[in-house]
């Protein structure tokens, strides 16, 4: 069935084509989220920018899902923040052994 519809797109059937094409690149089913999140440049900020995240979901302005997906992106960016936080302070820690 796939040969025959790729020769009957390649014979220019655009029905056959369209269906080529949504195989090799299936369209989006996700749209983009709009939602203004504080800045997190350190560990005390996350908490703010789950309460966002939070405060949208139970007002309806994201679906659980979004929330869930935004979350996720929290916590990877949680952990980015922490190892940050936590490699300058062993190395300001290494420094004052050194003395």
């Amino acid at each position: 069935m796939t040969r025959k519809c790729v020769e009957m797109a390649l014979d220019g059937d655009t029905t056959a084509l369209r269906l080529c094409l949504e195989r090799l690149c299936p369209p989006r089913k996700d749209s983009p989220v709009k939602i203004t999140l504080p800045k997190v440049e350190t560990s005390a900020d996350l908490s703010q920018a789950s309460g966002a995240i939070l405060e949208a979901v139970a007002k309806g302005e994201l679906t659980p899902g979004e929330g869930q997906a935004l979350a996720g992106l929290v916590e990877a960016h949680r952990r980015a923040v922490e190892t940050t936080e936590l490699e300058a302070r062993i190395t300001a820690l290494e420094k004052e052994n050194k003395k």
